[in-house]
């Protein structure tokens, strides 16, 4: 019996050939049809060259075994999302390596209601009969029918916001010639075919599988200097920039500044909070102090979930979150379906910046000086779980909290560091801010790096 690596903590995601491959994804639909038995199941994908060779496969795999399929084409991992729960089918799942390198890619699945598969139980059964193999058709084929359910998924998105509330702004937006182009213009045209007061200034809009300008990932500090320079040169009210599969968004100032996700999670708890008043706001572990600060003011009841979108909306489900943010700049909103958007936030930041009189940098600056960070930092370790214990062997007696909630987190009082393996790359993740101290945060960072560094 052979062994899947592909399988991660909350996703699909391996390097194509050995680690994820057509005959894998065909194993994998199968594994899904022969132990859950679904009717129906929703297909998208990523514009990668890989991502069509590989639905391809999963679909094989569904209609051999008996599922209807409805497949969406190349989209966003949300439209999928949306899809599942808007055409009441029973697993959604989306081809995608969103940020990864060209020779990744992987899959998100969703089952009924788009309802995330539990990581412990659902997730390592379907590993495990995958795995196995020694699957038999079905006696009844299944069907494949095209769908476009993108008109209802832009209405939906619209509905966020008060459209009569927002003021003229010049918007830029960059795709990074990933799937998010072709939607948005869906959800443009809507915007202006009720008034929407909004000027749009697009690059790198077009999907395009070689990647001309780099993989899509806008949190790579090389990746933003095009998006900065295009957001001043057109003199926008701030930009956007969207990973591959645009489940994720990323904001830039007036003046080119990158906005980091951790600060953008506050403003949207907060706006969350001005609508639901009392509500439970989900957040991360690796950046904490301004998002609990802010939700405190607010009334709100700040939750910490472990990181990924399987935990958080799980929790959200749990506790009746409204909101739910992580600092790599996922947003989880419970009236989607209590899944992460990247078409979402910018639409609601718009209306922010439109009732406050303030621009981005305004809403943000006071926070980026109460709670400075470091920026997350990814060391390449081959042991992280061993990593983890000599830094708190290192660290620890000078903490006052020790937390193994998700990784490590350390608080010293006046600065604190969350250190994790990521649940999607080789990579140990480490995050550190302070209490208005940018030396401090400096300090402690190049001292954190040089003991990760000799492990």
């Amino acid at each position: 019996m052979r062994t899947l690596t592909c399988f991660k903590s909350y996703d699909i995601r391996g390097k194509l050939g050995e680690e994820l491959n057509e005959d894998i994804a065909y194993d994998i639909a199968a594994a899904i049809s022969d132990i859950r038995s679904p009717k129906i199941v929703v297909l998208g994908a990523d514009s990668r060259p890989s991502s069509a060779s590989l639905k391809a496969a999963l679909t094989a795999g569904f209609v051999d075994h008996g599922v209807n399929v409805q497949d969406l084409g190349m989209c966003g991992t949300e439209e999928v999302y949306f899809a599942t729960t808007h055409l009441e089918a029973d697993f959604g799942i989306e081809v995608t390596a969103s940020h990864n390198p060209l020779d990744y890619n992987g899959m998100k699945i969703v089952g009924a209601g788009s309802r995330p598969l539990d990581p412990l139980t659902e997730m390592d059964a379907l590993r495990q009969r995958a795995e196995t193999g020694g699957f038999k058709k079905a006696a009844q084929a299944g069907s494949i029918t095209q769908v476009d359910p993108r008109e209802d998924y832009a209405a939906k998105v619209i509905s966020f916001v008060d459209v009569a509330k927002l003021k003229p702004l010049k918007i830029l937006v960059n795709a990074g010639n990933g799937t998010a182009g072709p939607t948005f213009d869906i959800i443009k045209s809507r915007l202006l075919a009720v008034a929407a007061p909004l000027e749009f200034i697009e690059m790198d809009h077009t999907p395009d599988p070689r990647f001309p300008y780099g993989i899509p990932n806008p949190l790579l500090p090389e990746n933003q200097p095009r998006t900065a320079a295009a957001v001043q040169k057109h003199g926008a009210d701030f930009g956007v920039a969207w990973d591959g599969d645009f489940d994720r968004c990323f904001f830039f100032d007036k003046n080119g500044g990158f906005i980091d996700g951790y600060y953008i999670v506050g403003l949207l708890a907060r706006q969350a909070l001005a609508a639901h008043p009392g509500a439970t706001i989900i957040h991360d572990p690796r950046l904490v102090w301004d998002t609990r600060e802010l939700v405190e003011q607010a009334g709100g009841h700040a939750l910490q979930s472990r990181v990924g979108h399987s935990f958080i909306k799980a929790l959200m489900r749990e506790s009746g979150a409204v909101y739910g943010g992580e600092m790599s700049a996922h947003h989880y909103f419970a009236d989607f379906m209590h899944c992460d958007s990247g078409m979402i936030p910018w639409l609601l930041i718009a209306e922010l910046v439109s009732t406050s009189g303030k621009g981005l940098h305004e809403l943000v600056a006071d926070r980026q000086l109460r709670f400075p960070t470091s920026g997350e930092q990814n060391f390449t370790i081959k042991d992280p779980a061993g990593a983890l214990e000599r830094l708190e062997a290192e660290l620890g007696a000078e903490a006052i909290e020790v937390s193994h909630a998700d990784g490590l987190s350390l608080d010293f009082g006046e600065w604190r560091l969350n250190v994790r393996p990521s649940g999607t790359e080789p990579l140990v993740r480490l995050n550190i801010e302070s209490r208005g101290d940018v030396t401090l945060v400096e300090r402690q960072l190049a001292r954190v790096q040089a003991l990760l560094e000799a492990m």
